[in-house]
Parts: C-alpha cells; structure tokens; sequence
C-alpha cells in the first residue's frame, strides 16, 4: 500500500472556526480560495485527525471547478506547483516522484512481463510517466473520470503530464468500474491512483470495485492501488482486505 501523504479540506483561522465536514463541502461546493489566509494553504481533514498541511503560496496560477471537484493549482515558495482537488493537496512538484515510483514501478517489476497496463485515476500524469520508462510495456490506458485533472495538469505540471506524449498511451475520460467491467481479462497490471475515501472516492475502497479489477485482470495480473496510510487508517483497511483476500490470492 502507498501512504498518500504525499499524493493528497479546510478554511483554518485565527478565531478557530470549525472546519465543514466533507458532507457539508460536496453540497455547497468547497471553494479552494477559501483555505488560502495570510498567504499560507491550510488543510485539515477528517482522514488526518490531530494533523494539518500548510504550504505558503507565491502565486495563485488557476482555480476553477469541473463537472466534478474544485480544483485549484498554485505555485508555492518552497514546494513547487501544487495540485489541489477539492481542497486536499494530491501533489507538488517537489516530492511527487516518491508516490509515482513506488505505485509504479514495484508491481511492474513484480510481474514477468506487463504488456497492457490500466491506471485508474491518476489524471495529472505522473504515474502514466513512470509505467513508459518500461520498455516491455506495449499498451497503456489511462481512465480518468474528471478531464478537468488531465487539461490542468498538462498546463501547470509538465514535468508529469510529459507522460501523456508517450504514444502507447490512451486516454479514456469515464467511470474506471464501468470500463473494467467493459474490458474483462484484459490487463496485466492495474494501478488504482485515486484520492481519499471520502465522498464518491469511497467507492473505490469498497469490495465492488476490488472484483472489477479483478475480472479486468489477465491470469497471473497484479493490482496496486493508493491504500492509504497503514498507520492510521486500519479501520479502513484490515476488513477490505478481509473482503477480498479471497478473490485476490
């Protein structure tokens, strides 16, 4: 599993304001500008009690929302350009490669010869820019439900959208579930890059989608997937890995 500490929602101030819940920011749309004061992002988050991540901003480059999610972008003093998602940091510019190159590269090398690859999420580019230094690899899917992710980060962070120019790989903007249940017996490795369990996220988390991966898989195939932080977040993962150790041996 990847701690996704450095693959990452709320307003902190002064007077201490409660934070919203996650419910109450996917009905009123959390607005990411909102967590900029004094110069500085803030997040907090239901997943990470006891803790916050601050990053001082230089520069808002863009902030918009997609048919999806807020989505901000800004360059930051020390961290480089740093993707924002509904008002969680998913990554900067800085350390990214130590989430790109551990979900990638340890279940490519694990499997004897990966021809056809399928990353889950993973719009903003980065792990798709890891699976094409493998020369073995023939074919690449990216499904990413929010095409709003891949326009920005071909804008603001080249560095990892470059694997976009890769030309094995092809880009499917939808439902990752409902493409695997569209593609059975059809891949070697799969690579779930998602966000955090909250909201619709929480789906990928769930038994459901574990079997979709699994009947996407060709025979001897190899899943990895962004499972949160094993020091935290047990109760999340020992009964979903409870619920499939049967299908996944």
């Amino acid at each position: 599993r990847i701690d996704p500490r450095h693959k990452r929602r709320f307003k902190m101030s002064n007077d201490e304001q409660t934070p919203p819940t996650d419910e109450a920011s996917a009905e009123t749309g959390l607005n990411g500008m909102d967590l900029i004061i004094d110069g500085w992002f803030h997040e907090r988050g239901v997943l990470w009690p006891g803790q916050a991540m601050s990053l001082q901003v230089k520069k808002v480059l863009e902030h918009r929302r997609s048919d999806f999610q807020d989505i901000l972008v800004f360059e930051s003093t020390h961290h480089g350009n740093v993707l924002v998602l509904d008002g969680v940091i998913q990554v900067t510019e800085r350390d990214e490669f130590a989430y790109q190159e551990m979900i990638a590269h340890l279940p490519l090398n694990a499997h004897p010869c990966p021809k056809k690859v399928l990353v889950i999420g993973g719009g903003d580019g980065g792990v798709l820019r890891e699976i094409a230094k493998h020369d073995c690899v023939e074919k690449i899917v990216l499904c990413e439900i929010d095409g709003g992710v891949i326009e920005t980060s071909k804008k603001y962070l080249p560095k990892m959208a470059c694997g976009y120019d890769d030309p094995r790989v092809t880009v499917v903007v939808g439902d990752g579930a409902k493409f695997m249940n569209e593609n059975q017996d059809s891949f070697d490795v799969i690579i779930t890059d998602s966000s955090d369990p909250v909201g619709p996220a929480s789906v990928l988390f769930e038994e459901p989608f574990y079997i979709s991966m699994h009947r996407s898989l060709r025979e001897g195939g190899i899943v990895c997937t962004q499972g949160e932080c094993v020091f935290l977040h047990v109760d999340l993962i020992r009964p979903l890995v409870k619920a499939i150790s049967t299908t996944f041996s």
